[in-house]
């Protein structure tokens, strides 16, 4: 995993050392993560254009904010992930991914956090009880 800084290394881990939350994007083929501090972008399409990148590259990122407290993830299963058709089975795919790719960036930033779903983000989670 390939990690990009923004604006750069130094400044990131000074917000690490403060424990200043940060956007972090995760690639969904775990290639690539980009990290700032919440306070140089806000918002995490905002950090993808910063950083060059199209924003509607958006959907190719596992999406989280951290903090010494834990990772948020803005759960948004795309509608085309991984080509899955079958709604139910693309969330369930899109979590299980996001689990495994997040908690290894999260190990590669020596984040030991828990991975959080706020409440907002929870309707695809609700699909798994029905």
């Amino acid at each position: 995993m390939k990690i990009v800084y923004y604006p750069d290394q130094q400044t990131v881990n000074e917000a690490m050392q403060v424990d200043d939350p940060l956007l972090v994007l995760i690639k969904h083929d775990l290639n690539e993560i980009l990290i700032c501090n919440i306070d140089d972008a806000g918002e995490h399409h905002i950090l993808l254009r910063k950083l060059n990148i199209h924003e509607n590259d958006i959907d190719k990122y596992f999406r989280i904010i951290v903090n010494n407290d834990g990772a948020d993830w803005t759960f948004v299963c795309p509608a085309e992930y991984k080509k899955i058709t079958d709604r139910v089975k693309r969330i369930e795919r899109f979590y299980a991914d996001g689990i495994k790719a997040i908690r290894k960036a999260l190990d590669k930033l020596h984040y030991n956090v828990d991975i959080n779903i706020p409440q907002r983000y929870r309707r695809h989670i609700d699909i798994f009880k029905e």
